[in-house]
């Protein structure tokens, strides 16, 4: 289990502020992403605070599951943006800022002073970064509601997810927002490396259908290339075989054979190298065509042992498979294959585990010097600093 380390180190980021007025789970997944990489990042909450503050249960000591997730290493800064003060101390962190984030609905910062163009006029370094469900202003789907769930449905990802003929059906997770969330992240850095060269900010713009198409990836190739319309296949791939779950003598088994090497030494490790031979199954396009009769014979022989056992043996022999692990097994399987997944700080909550980020910097490493905030931790903080002159000490990051 990872620890923040003492001294706090230096993160790629450092002396980048971000004004964070996203909510839910895109924004503030972008802008942990940042956080985590050495920006001080100032989330920026209504009274009532962020919307996923109340979604629950599960709670621990009180804070919600969903808001821990994605809100570490920021400062809480309440705000009322009805409020001509609340409106005034918004302009003046966006003024200062590096990178601002926001989802709301189109055009609607800029009711308080804080669209694009009235923050670029006055801090030209802006990189300013929006995020909305289907368009920004100006395009025919400004006004629509992005929730992912809906997207999830509108792009076709429900479609190819589930039971062949069964219902559509979503991934586990809101994955579009986590998506929309990386690939803001990834404008963003992008800006932030234009902007070393020109010394100007610019908008970046990310909607959660645009992300969603994207991550449709081969889905969406075989679509607009063939015209044919793909449909969801449980879990097998629709372009390699054997790729997929299969039953062994107690549970299943996720296996990836994608090439006629892996496929010949998994018919090795079967005690069946002849069929690699087999017409059928001589290719990957053979096998493809002829993946129920396959996947029928494989299982035949998978059937002789457990899937642990399984797992063992065709690991050594340098066949791709896994054991489909609930979360339990995944942490503990990530902690014995030596990932440092979990990330524990102190907070007012109690301990709050936290997801340890994926990237490892050699020279500037993620950090983790900040729990999930209380709603309002740092107002008077935050607060004080935007009414001290310039120029004014940055806002430490640690």
């Amino acid at each position: 289990m990872t620890q923040p380390e003492e001294p706090v180190p230096r993160g790629a980021l450092a002396g980048c502020l971000v004004a964070d007025f996203s909510r839910v789970l895109a924004g503030p997944l972008a802008t942990m992403v940042l956080g985590d990489l050495g920006a001080t990042v100032v989330k920026v909450e209504h009274p009532r605070g962020d919307d996923t503050r109340q979604w629950g249960p599960p709670f621990k000591d009180g804070e919600s599951t969903y808001f821990l997730s994605v809100n570490r290493n920021k400062r809480s800064f309440v705000l009322d943006l009805s409020a001509p003060e609340g409106a005034a101390d918004a302009r003046r962190l966006a003024q200062r800022a590096t990178v601002l984030v926001e989802n709301f609905r189109a055009g609607r910062l800029a009711d308080f002073g804080l669209g694009y163009d009235q923050l670029a006029a006055v801090n030209p370094g802006l990189v300013y970064c929006s995020i909305s469900g289907f368009g920004g202003a100006g395009t025919p789907g400004a006004d629509l509601a992005g929730y992912d769930f809906v997207v999830q449905a509108m792009s076709g990802l429900m479609d190819v997810t589930g039971p062949p003929g069964g219902p559509p059906t979503k991934v586990g997770v809101a994955v579009v927002d986590v998506l929309t969330g990386l690939y803001a992240a990834i404008g963003i850095l992008a800006a932030l490396g234009a902007r070393r060269d020109s010394g100007r900010g610019q908008l970046v713009e990310v909607n959660l259908m645009s992300s969603a198409l994207a991550s449709l990836v081969n889905q969406a190739s075989a679509y607009l290339n063939t015209g044919a319309v793909p449909h969801a296949m449980g879990n097998r791939h629709p372009s390699i075989a054997p790729y997929e779950t299969l039953a062994t003598r107690s549970g299943v088994l996720a296996l990836a054979a994608g090439n006629d090497r892996q496929f010949r030494a998994l018919c090795r490790a079967l005690g069946d190298e002849p069929l690699a031979d087999d017409e059928r199954f001589v290719s990957n396009r053979a096998r493809v065509a002829h993946r129920d009769t396959l996947a029928a014979l494989l299982e035949h022989r998978l059937a002789s042992r457990s899937t642990a056992e399984w797992v063992e043996v065709l690991r050594a022999a340098g066949v791709p498979c896994g054991p489909v692990n609930d979360l339990a097994a995944a942490f503990g399987d990530a902690r014995l294959l030596g990932a440092d997944a979990v990330v524990e700080q102190p907070s007012t909550a109690g301990q709050v585990l936290t997801v340890a980020s994926p990237l490892r910097l050699s020279g500037s490493p993620v950090r983790y010097s900040r729990p999930p905030p209380p709603l309002g931790h740092d107002t008077e903080e935050v607060a004080a600093w935007l009414r001290t002159p310039r120029p004014a000490a940055p806002l430490d990051p640690a």
